[in-house]
């Protein structure tokens, strides 16, 4: 596959560069990730408003600019470069792209258009504290009442779960097992018998929530997609995630490598800069072979992932393509911060400086949807006893 970006979408991603590098400053996420919600409510609002970011690949008829998932994952890149504090992740690339794989045309109609014109925040909660994304991790369960459907359980590491205004939830029906009986839920942020918290993690600069659902009444219209056949959406949701979060670790590792060549350019020992020195230029050439490495793998999986939210052929390689990005990125963007924040020297870690913020980043979004050894156990699946990449 050959690929190159349109005019257009070079437009939309220098753009993006150019609007992060003002309002996404070291000064500007250091503020937002000190505050309760996590990001700038006012900055959100704007890039709602004015750069309508929120709506890029959402059909026209939902108030959406129709483009396609490439433009995403060109943006996504350019805000793990400035580490964008925002819930832009959670909402787009994530609950949004639920609603459009499962959700009906009335929901489609409502929520969509309310992310749309609004700005609205969403999310989805899926995993109940396990290590790992399989159908097994979700523990939620659902049984039919009067009301319609009755949810109790809990659930972790549900990006902005605590400020989100609309969650999209999972859960199984009761005593089903494996990929069997799970639905998708349409959950409002003020539903009786809900418990929100922020949860304290190593990355300050995206928040991370545990929700506790207890005797949760929803109606028949708050159910998503079909009945007990939730997971494969789901795992496509995943999927579709998983190479909007590897863009962004693009994005972060290009940020280190610039920033990492910056400092070595200035910094002055035994009467020269350290980037002159032999081994120096060798790390920093590792670095850029992964980065660049790690962009090709995403910009496949951004094609395929088009394909996927079209419903074309090419949309069954999309489990391959997310485990191969989500792998290479991960371990690529961990790679490249330690190289940083060695090639810093002491002030690496020090607060004053930025690397410790992308490391700890690293870190964290190597785990969530799958660390790069789980995505290989994953392909290797697929490829050596010819299971489905699931």
């Amino acid at each position: 596959m050959e690929f190159a970006f349109t005019e257009e979408q070079e437009m939309i991603r220098d753009t993006a560069a150019a609007f992060l590098a003002e309002v996404s400053t070291s000064e500007a996420v250091r503020t937002a990730m000190a505050t309760d919600i996590g990001y700038d409510a006012e900055l959100w609002q704007r890039v709602c408003g004015e750069m309508y970011w929120q709506a890029i690949h959402i059909p026209e008829q939902y108030g959406g600019m129709g483009l396609g998932y490439v433009e995403v994952v060109a943006m996504m890149e350019q805000m793990g470069r400035h580490l964008l504090c925002s819930p832009y992740f959670a909402t787009v690339c994530q609950a949004a792209n639920a609603l459009l794989l499962a959700g009906s045309e009335t929901q489609k109609a409502q929520w969509l258009g309310a992310l749309c014109e609004r700005g609205i925040t969403a999310t989805i909660a899926s995993n109940g504290g396990v290590a790992h994304w399989a159908a097994d991790s979700v523990t939620a369960t659902w049984r039919h009442c009067a009301g319609g459907f009755e949810l109790n359980g809990e659930y972790r590491y549900v990006i902005d779960g605590h400020t989100a205004e609309l969650i999209i939830v999972a859960a199984r029906e009761e005593g089903s097992s494996g990929e069997q009986g799970i639905s998708l839920f349409l959950l409002p942020a003020d539903a009786p018998g809900l418990q929100r918290e922020w949860l304290p993690t190593m990355d300050q600069t995206r928040k991370q929530a545990a929700l506790a659902l207890q005797g949760v009444v929803l109606d028949a219209q708050a159910l998503v997609g079909e009945e007990g056949a939730g997971w494969d959406t789901l795992s496509q949701v995943q999927d579709l995630a998983a190479i909007a979060l590897a863009a962004e670790q693009v994005g972060g590792s290009q940020q280190l490598l610039d920033s990492t060549i910056a400092y070595t350019s200035e910094r002055v020992q035994f009467g020269r800069t350290i980037a002159s020195f032999q081994a120096v230029k060798h790390k920093a050439a590792d670095m850029m072979l992964q980065t660049e490495v790690a962009r090709s793998a995403i910009y496949y999986a951004a094609c395929v992932a088009q394909e996927a939210l079209a419903g074309t052929e090419l949309a069954g390689e999309l489990p391959e393509a997310a485990s191969v990005a989500k792998s290479y990125c991960s371990d690529a963007y961990f790679a490249v911060a330690g190289d940083a924040m060695q090639l810093h020297g002491g002030v690496g870690f020090t607060w004053e400086y930025d690397v410790h913020l992308f490391f700890k980043r690293a870190k964290s979004s190597e785990h969530l949807l799958g660390n790069g050894a789980q995505h290989r156990e994953r392909i290797a699946a697929a490829l050596l006893d010819g299971e489905d990449v699931a």
